[in-house]
């Protein structure tokens, strides 16, 4: 591993920041880097984004020193080809990850591997998702998840999100100091614990909170919508079915497991903010990228679903705080609407830290969206998922999307599908065969066509 010192660095960064347009004072270190990455949390479920339940008072906070995104996407919604692409910066065609497997790009070319070789002490705490976890890879590595309740060495148990929280702090308090790092700490919540019959397991000390509330049901819960997907999804076979019934099934159910579902969101919350305690008191947050989102969204019974895999925007659209120290006052404390995407933060962060992206890095730099007036950025995106099991279980998906139209490809069924987000936010009706988007659909084709051999 080469060594450089931040001051070092600065002058890369420097140099980085010309060549891109974006001004760094010349004594400028790299920055740190902290992602706060929780699992299966959709794009709404923060008290920032006007959420009538969920309490997040400290992402909230994060949000008021920082840009929240309110359209952030994922290009494929599974935990661990989401995870490939946040160190890759690459399409599940590219990297390789087509469900829970190593991803096939170098590891020299993610961001965690970069940020080592330049000098940075770099550490993943909690989940991995990626294959064998590469601990080798990392000056610290803690790789662990699947149960809320983790075993602890002296016999006794832990919840999975205290011990994310202890894990990271140690990380920051070990930390060789003067020298810069970066953090991912991957929190196993608010995933379900898939083998238990109650899924949502949090905290004792957090029952009394939402045990007064009631949790509203989705308009498009009910059977109406269920048979209003395509016959191959109207199955009992279907995992998202499937996983509707574990959780969703009756209206009692539905209100027992959300709200155990939003005690885990306000348990990871806090650990957030512990976190960023944690920096605040070290003096280096004002030194440090912060970085909070999901490995991709989440359905509470839309559709009459739930889990992610499909291309609906609750399973698409996840939440995306920036908290960036370069931010102009002015940028602090609002909301930018561009099409973002979880391949998006390795160039982000990389730049960031004064490292240059490699080429086959495809996302860019979120930074010229809050550091530059009339930034040019994207207004659409491919998604794809690939099938997991068989096609009866969870059929391949593919999508052009765009915020006021999506055209969704089924390649197992060869069926196609239209949705009119303008008019139909929750996508209840097909508009396929409608000859009134006959010639907008031509062009969506060719489009989608040319965006899925991009991303290869």
């Amino acid at each position: 591993m080469t060594f450089m010192s931040r001051t070092a660095f600065g002058i890369v960064g420097v140099a980085l920041a010309l060549a891109t347009g974006i001004i760094r004072a010349a004594d400028a270190p790299p920055l740190n880097v902290v992602v706060l990455y929780a699992d299966d949390w959709r794009h709404d479920t923060l008290g920032c984004a006007g959420h009538p339940v969920v309490k997040t008072p400290r992402l909230d906070d994060l949000a008021t020193r920082g840009v929240r995104f309110t359209h952030n996407c994922v290009t494929t919604a599974i935990c661990g080809v989401s995870r490939a692409s946040l160190f890759t910066g690459q399409w599940m065609s590219r990297h390789g990850n087509r469900a829970f497997d190593a991803f096939e790009t170098p590891w020299a070319e993610t961001w965690p591997g970069l940020l080592r070789d330049h000098g940075f002490h770099v550490g993943l705490i909690g989940k991995w998702h990626c294959g064998t976890f590469p601990a080798d890879r990392f000056d610290v590595g803690h790789a662990y998840g699947g149960t809320h309740w983790q075993p602890e060495p002296d016999g006794g148990r832990i919840h999975v999100t205290a011990k994310n929280e202890r894990d990271a702090r140690a990380f920051l308090r070990d930390r060789p100091k003067g020298q810069p790092f970066g953090l991912v700490l991957s929190f196993f919540a608010t995933h379900a614990e898939d083998e238990n019959p109650l899924q949502y397991l949090p905290q004792p000390e957090s029952q009394a909170l939402y045990a007064d509330a009631t949790i509203p049901i989705p308009t498009t819960a009910g059977d109406e919508h269920y048979q209003r997907l395509p016959e191959f999804l109207v199955s009992e076979k279907n995992e998202g079915r499937i996983r509707w019934h574990w959780r969703f099934d009756t209206p009692e159910k539905y209100q027992a497991y959300m709200k155990n579902y939003y005690r885990l969101a306000t348990e990871v919350d806090a650990a957030c903010g512990a976190v960023i305690d944690e920096l605040e008191a070290q003096g280096v947050l004002d030194e440090t990228l912060v970085i909070f989102t999901t490995d991709n969204g989440y359905l509470h019974g839309e559709h009459g679903l739930a889990d992610k895999w499909y291309p609906f925007e609750e399973s698409i659209r996840t939440p995306l705080i920036v908290a960036d120290p370069r931010m102009p006052a002015a940028v602090r404390g609002t909301t930018n609407d561009a099409v973002t995407l979880n391949v998006d933060l390795a160039p982000t962060i990389l730049a960031a830290a004064g490292v240059a992206a490699p080429p086959r890095m495809q996302g860019r730099d979120l930074a010229p969206l809050y550091l530059e007036q009339g930034t040019a950025w994207r207004t659409e995106f491919f998604y794809e998922h690939p099938t997991i099991t068989n096609i009866e279980r969870i059929p391949s998906s593919e999508a052009l999307v765009r915020k006021e139209i999506k055209y969704v490809f089924w390649p197992d069924f060869g069926r196609e599908q239209l949705f009119d987000l303008v008019n139909d936010p929750q996508e209840t009706t097909d508009v396929i065969a409608d000859p009134a988007y006959a010639v907008q659909l031509d062009e969506l084709r060719e489009r989608f066509a040319t965006l899925k051999a991009l991303a290869r």
